[in-house]
């Protein structure tokens, strides 16, 4: 009896693994999807936060450094849950594949 506990312990545990491993695509593809549909509702701005501008001599006003700082709060605001699932779906990617 002692044996079959033996032997069933690590064929159980590679049954796991495998199980596990057999959801890495489809929680990249799932990961895929998501990632398209950010990518469209929140796009990487150049230069959203003025920088290059700055960067150039350029002098923001406070209403110009004040709009922008608005924008990017919106956009984080509204990407945020999206940003969120991705990093979620990822964790779990990692998870699948230890």
């Amino acid at each position: 009896m002692r044996l079959v506990s033996l032997l069933l312990v690590p064929a159980m545990l590679l049954a796991a693994c495998e199980s596990k491993a057999h959801q890495v695509p489809e929680l990249q593809a799932r990961y895929n999807a998501a990632f398209v549909a950010y990518t469209k509702d929140c796009p990487i701005i150049p230069d959203s936060s003025g920088a290059t501008r700055m960067l150039t001599g350029e002098k923001l006003t406070s209403e110009q450094f004040a709009d922008l700082e608005a924008k990017r709060k919106a956009k984080e605001a509204r990407c945020k849950p999206q940003a969120d699932h991705l990093a979620e779906i990822q964790r779990e990617i990692l998870a699948a594949q230890q």
